[in-house]
């Protein structure tokens, strides 16, 4: 599959660069009334479009559509109209394909309406029409952790777009989209609970660093039990990296001398807290080098999160 390139055409990348003026973001009801009928050959238009002539979008990151939500939305759209037109592009025979809005598409139809303000754009290829759905949904529309870290690794696997080329069209961080991924990493229990909405990210970020996925599924077990803070759970996780056991008081251990504990013994400790290959080199003088391997840009930075992590323990 060929990088997604710029200059896709006008439409297309006014809704990919975040930068860009965009009259559909006015906050200004539209009703069909005052819109004329797609001609079939113009883009970049505000038309009404027959909801029957519409498919679905087979990029679609929503997995989730909330009841109430969508019941909601249906009861402001009565009250205001539909704030939001949607976007399509044409498949031809005066049919449409869905780009975003299904939630308002599912709403419109519920209803009863039979036709709606949608933004007509060109997008030639399928593979622009993943970037762009992708990128249409991360930014408007209201997707749980899980689906917008998924989306973001379709944009990395499938559209050939870095990290950094991610952050910078969807308007973010790059810190951000890699923390996002790496909720990816999670045991699928607490990847189902974060979509859930049964803790937050934060919670979900401060598990990352725990070195198993026992540990991990322990402390999700209590966050549910106890409702606990991220405060809380991040102190948690600080006790379990140190060797603390986990909700209980730590006992006295006597002091670690050269003598009394043995190269290897230092090394399987520091790989169990760093989740990593470690290795100590020590010279007849006594001085010597820690050595704590990783293997990936994820790996260095989920490395530089637990130093982080460790340091504020003792600060």
């Amino acid at each position: 599959m060929s990088k997604i390139k710029p200059g896709l055409g006008r439409g297309l990348d006014a809704l990919i660069n975040p930068n860009m003026n965009r009259s559909d973001e006015t906050p200004i009801a539209v009703s069909t009334k005052r819109l004329t009928s797609d001609d079939g050959n113009s883009y970049d238009i505000l038309v009404k479009v027959s909801v029957n002539n519409i498919v679905p979008n087979p990029y679609q990151p929503r997995t989730e559509f909330e009841p109430t939500a969508l019941d909601e939305l249906k009861k402001s759209i009565l009250e205001n109209g539909l704030i939001q037109p949607i976007t399509v592009r044409r498949k031809g025979h005066g049919n449409y394909e869905l780009i975003s809005g299904e939630r308002r598409l599912r709403a419109c139809k519920a209803i009863g309406y039979k036709e709606i303000p949608a933004y007509i754009i060109k997008v030639d290829t399928n593979e622009a029409m993943l970037a762009l759905s992708l990128i249409e949904n991360i930014q408007r529309e209201k997707l749980n952790p899980i689906e917008i870290a998924v989306a973001y690794k379709r944009l990395m696997e499938e559209c050939e777009l870095s990290q950094e080329e991610i952050a910078k069209r969807v308007g973010k961080e790059r810190s951000t989209v890699t923390n996002s991924i790496r909720l990816l990493k999670l045991p699928k229990q607490v990847q189902v609970s974060l979509a859930k909405e049964e803790l937050s990210a934060g919670h979900a970020r401060a598990l990352i660093n725990l070195p198993t996925e026992k540990l991990q599924l322990e402390i999700l077990a209590l966050i549910k039990k106890q409702d606990l803070s991220v405060r809380k759970v991040e102190a948690l996780v600080k006790e379990a990296i140190t060797g603390t056991k986990i909700l209980e008081t730590p006992k006295k251990t006597k002091a670690v001398t050269p003598e009394s504990i043995s190269q290897a013994e230092v090394e399987n400790r520091l790989r169990r807290i760093f989740g990593t290959k470690v290795n100590c080199k020590q010279k007849k003088d006594g001085s010597g080098e820690v050595v704590i391997e990783f293997y990936s840009n994820d790996e260095f930075e989920r490395l530089y999160e637990l130093f982080e992590l460790l340091d504020s323990n003792y600060s």
